[in-house]
């Protein structure tokens, strides 16, 4: 299974972007995409951002990955070490 993940552009320098994802920052390249700007969402898949989504996809997207996030933590008891 391939999984991109939702970041939001924070500055664009010639065809590299550095983009936050909950805060935390990656690099990615913006070579499969045209007219990136700050401020835009992009979804990025192995270093590279594959297509601009809107904010309001971005975060929903984020909030689904949380909800997963909270139903694994149930799954295993909160134990770090199950599964």
């Amino acid at each position: 299974m391939c999984l991109s993940i939702p970041g939001k552009v924070i500055s664009v320098e010639g065809d590299k972007a550095v983009v936050s994802v909950g805060g935390t920052k990656y690099e990615a390249s913006l070579q499969l995409l045209d007219d990136v700007k700050v401020d835009d969402y992009v979804l990025v898949h192995t270093g590279f951002a594959i297509q601009k989504i809107s904010q309001e996809e971005a975060e929903e997207t984020l909030r689904l990955f949380d909800e997963l996030e909270d139903m694994n933590k149930d799954d295993d008891g909160g134990n770090p070490s199950a599964g």
